[in-house]
């Protein structure tokens, strides 16, 4: 299982490094610096020489060869979990992945067919950040501490809900931000952090609308983010690996927001972009991580004695 957990982080990294390609792609406006796939410019995929990979046909060709290597990566992921993990629902969850990044490769070929039809670029950037949380959750599930579920199980309800509920707005987030960059949005509104000189932008337009729920949504993150990791802080500091968690998301969310205030102070500089994106899909997989180690005694596979402790809503010290 050692084995499995180690090659599990190698394959989540993987499909981080492919979101942060992807980004770059988008970045660089290079979503149809190769017009044709699977073929790129009539070669087969591998073959394409690489003296040809330059300016944007690097970005978009070096993504199709990421994304490839992760496709092969999650087919070996999904057998080796049939091979030797005992839990189904964790032999089910690895094959959801492997079918989430062939349905991800789909989409980003209908892309490229279809010339970055909006719909369908905000989904395939949608689903990559779904499938990092899933490679995520894959190694979280066969890391040395889940598998002994020797810690106290959390029944903290209010945590429960914090966590769910930052989740989910972490996700809308991501995807107002896809929203945002696949439109042409990014600089919709110049400034920052007024817009056009005011609170509220005087006057409006799609873009425009599309660019303030972004800067609005980043304020309610950032909230969000900030009550969750303070209940943890407060209520169970005593618990190491959700405190480390929780100082990490403290992190994540400030770099995040000053990432989103330089891409517009940049006019969208590619590097700056590029780490925004990336470091969004962190702090969605960090969530990701606090929410299932919160609800750890809902799964299958914790131990009875863990199941039978119960606890206060929000218990500071008494069991946690």
């Amino acid at each position: 299982m050692a084995s499995l957990h180690r090659f599990t982080i190698f394959v989540a990294t993987a499909t981080l490094l492919l979101i942060t390609a992807g980004a770059l792609v988008t970045s660089t406006d290079s979503g149809l610096a190769v017009p044709d796939w699977p073929n790129t410019y009539g070669h087969f995929m591998f073959s394409f020489p690489l003296s040809k990979m330059v300016g944007g046909i690097l970005y978009e060709h070096g993504h199709r060869l990421i994304a490839s290597a992760v496709g092969i990566l999650m087919i070996g992921l999904a057998v080796w979990f049939s091979r030797v993990d005992g839990r189904r629902w964790v032999r089910y969850l690895a094959w959801v992945a492997l079918g989430a990044v062939i349905l991800q490769g789909t989409l980003g070929g209908v892309t490229v067919l279809y010339f970055l039809p909006t719909p369908i670029s905000v989904a395939h950037a949608g689903l990559a950040q779904l499938v990092f949380c899933l490679t995520v959750a894959l190694a979280l599930f066969t890391s040395p501490s889940w598998h002994t579920g020797t810690a106290a199980p959390i029944a903290d309800r209010m945590l429960g809900r914090l966590t769910i509920g930052t989740v989910a707005m972490v996700y809308v987030q991501v995807l107002v931000g896809a929203i945002m960059r696949h439109t042409g949005a990014g600089l919709a509104i110049p400034d920052f952090p007024l817009a056009f000189g005011h609170l509220v932008p005087p006057e409006w337009s799609w873009p425009i609308a599309i660019h303030f729920g972004h800067r609005v949504g980043a304020v309610l993150v950032t909230l969000a983010v900030i009550a969750t990791a303070g209940h943890v802080l407060v209520h169970h500091r005593h618990r190491l690996e959700l405190r480390r968690l929780a100082w990490l998301l403290i992190g994540l969310v400030t770099v995040q927001f000053t990432l989103g205030a330089l891409t517009v102070l940049s006019e969208r500089q590619v590097g700056i972009n590029t780490a925004h994106v990336a470091t969004g899909a962190a702090l969605l997989a960090t969530v990701v991580l606090l929410t299932l180690l919160v609800h750890r005694h809902r799964f299958t596979d914790v131990p009875l004695s863990n199941t039978s402790v119960a606890l206060p809503e929000t218990s500071a010290v008494g069991g946690s």
